[in-house]
């Protein structure tokens, strides 16, 4: 993993006072639709990434940056680990147990409700062979009678050893605190990696275009395959202030096309007005968002659309 240069260890001990600083990375893995993505941004407190009821919806390594204490916790959203069947899907797996071995501690999220079942025993398999410290975290406890926490707990630390277990709700933030506190005391002493007010090392350009997808996925979710891809090609900074955005959704066919179109162009009017919204609230400005799809054939086998989205392409 290539490191961002280091802030000052003058502006860490700053922004920290007399104490010392923490910083590093944590790396978030479990199965698809656990509620990783809901959790990074709970923990940033703000949005870093994209949410969908839709599994599968995080493709690449997504870093979410919090400051807890004298802390700064740098999160690796990772791709849900699943049993892949196409090159796409053997790519998000690759990455996501990258993510995972290059990170100072793995947060290992369960869906309680789901346990242990299919995917998630299969990741406590994969993570004996990982050496970093790591933390089973439960989620959607409050969906759950606390007996079977108990036993899916102890089940998971039967298959891995886990330096501790937390209880959450990702959704409404109950027990997200403790978990916080006990990585800002975990992680090592050192200073900052981003300035104290950066949340995310995604460059602007590609948290818009996943905005979008994720509102393409909110609109479409029964319709649209995995097979689209969104892309931010025009970025202008206008004299008024605002800004002007185009975006090319990419599909395989042309009947994807008509689906993300819609009859009269309802859909994709309305993704480009939440898109839109979105976008204004974290840029504090207008923009003016301009959505085209494309048909591309065949994109889930372009080595040039992985490097896109930060995969890397899979040779075999």
């Amino acid at each position: 993993m290539t490191e961002p240069e280091n802030t000052s260890a003058d502006t860490a001990a700053a922004a920290a006072g007399d104490n010392p600083t923490h910083s590093g990375f944590v790396a978030l893995i479990g199965p698809t639709n656990a509620g990783k993505s809901t959790l990074v941004n709970r923990f940033v407190g703000a949005k870093v990434s994209i949410v969908s009821h839709k599994v599968q919806t995080t493709r690449a390594v997504m870093r979410g940056i919090a400051i807890h204490d004298n802390a700064q916790i740098v999160f690796m959203d990772t791709p849900g680990i699943f049993k892949p069947r196409r090159k796409l899907d053997r790519a998000m797996v690759t990455s996501a147990w990258g993510g995972a071995k290059d990170a100072d501690l793995i947060l290992l999220l369960i869906d309680s409700e789901r346990g242990l079942r299919g995917d998630a025993e299969a990741i406590l398999e994969g993570l004996k062979d990982v050496h970093q410290p790591k933390i089973l975290v439960l989620n959607k406890v409050d969906r759950v009678k606390p007996e079977d926490l108990l036993k899916l707990a102890s089940a998971a630390n039967e298959a891995v050893k886990f330096e501790r277990t937390f209880m959450i709700s990702a959704t409404t933030g109950s027990g997200c605190d403790d978990v916080m506190d006990y990585l800002a005391k975990t992680l090592p002493e050192g200073p900052w990696y981003y300035p104290e007010d950066q949340i995310s090392d995604l460059p602007m350009r590609q948290l818009a275009a996943e905005i979008t997808r994720e509102k393409l996925f909110l609109r479409l979710h029964q319709e649209i395959p995995y097979s689209s891809h969104v892309e931010t090609e025009k970025w202008e900074e206008r004299k008024d202030g605002s800004v002007r955005i185009e975006q090319v959704i990419y599909v395989e066919r042309d009947s994807q096309k008509k689906i993300v179109l819609g009859k009269a162009g309802e859909a994709i009017k309305s993704i480009s007005t939440a898109s839109r919204k979105e976008l204004s609230e974290i840029l504090e400005q207008t923009v003016h968002l301009f959505l085209f799809v494309k048909v591309r054939e065949n994109w889930g086998n372009d080595p040039e659309r992985f490097r896109e989205m930060g995969l890397e392409f899979p040779r075999e």
